[in-house]
């Protein structure tokens, strides 16, 4: 089934604003809690995105995020 262009246009701002948010919370996420055990990054993640307005991403998704962020090495 084809897709009207201007259902691509229309849902382009409101996917762009999504992904601010979910880039908001990551980066906030990945400054405090870089290097710290999985449990802890994704409740803290998943913290973050409910305060971003940002809570409907798919599990998976905010579980590999919480994965690299608890894999990062925290510094020099």
């Amino acid at each position: 089934m084809a897709t009207d262009p201007s259902e691509y246009e229309k849902a382009m701002p409101i996917v762009a604003t999504h992904l601010a948010k979910m880039e908001r919370a990551v980066d906030r996420t990945r400054a405090s809690h870089a290097g710290r055990p999985f449990k802890v990054v994704h409740q803290a993640l998943a913290e973050a995105l409910q305060d971003e307005g940002a809570q409907r991403v798919v599990p998976q998704v905010v579980e590999e995020l919480a994965r690299q962020i608890s894999d990062a090495a925290t510094g020099p």
